[in-house]
């Protein structure tokens, strides 16, 4: 057919700013790596901004090998301070029911030495109770998940 030329190889092809920028960008990565030095890295970003064509970048960068991936994030482990809520709750949950066990056995006391039951004033400790457990059942005495 006339008219018709052959294919633009890849190499060829016209490159944008975006490419170029990501270029650079590998540029980066390899002077943080240690593969380059400042020197070596000014050279480069100034043929990068300069090339026209897809094989003019590729050159800037072949003898760079890809940096190694960043280490994987530590795993997180759970301290005390990340429980919070939980912390406090458990704590509070643990001096209610040492008062009301220490209030039961008193009063247990009370009433076999008098060898008749006496008021039993440790039901004035549910109020406080019923409070705790309104604060867990909403959620804010629940460790963070």
């Amino acid at each position: 057919m006339t008219g018709m030329s052959e294919p633009v190889r890849s190499v060829d092809l016209r490159v944008s700013d975006v490419e170029r920028r990501i270029v650079q960008d590998r540029l980066h990565r390899a002077v943080g790596a240690g593969q380059l030095d400042l020197h070596e890295f000014d050279e480069r970003v100034q043929a990068v901004w300069a090339a026209c064509t897809r094989g003019e970048l590729q050159r800037v960068t072949l003898d760079l090998p890809e940096p190694p991936p960043p280490p994987p994030p530590a795993p997180r482990h759970r301290v005390f301070s990340d429980t919070g809520g939980g912390t406090a709750m458990r704590v509070l949950a643990t001096v209610w029911a040492s008062v009301v066990a220490v209030n039961v056995v008193v009063w247990l006391l009370v009433s076999l030495g008098n060898g008749d039951a006496v008021y039993p004033w440790f039901i004035w400790l549910a109020p406080s109770g019923a409070v705790l457990a309104v604060l867990y059942a909403t959620g804010i005495g629940r460790p963070r998940r």
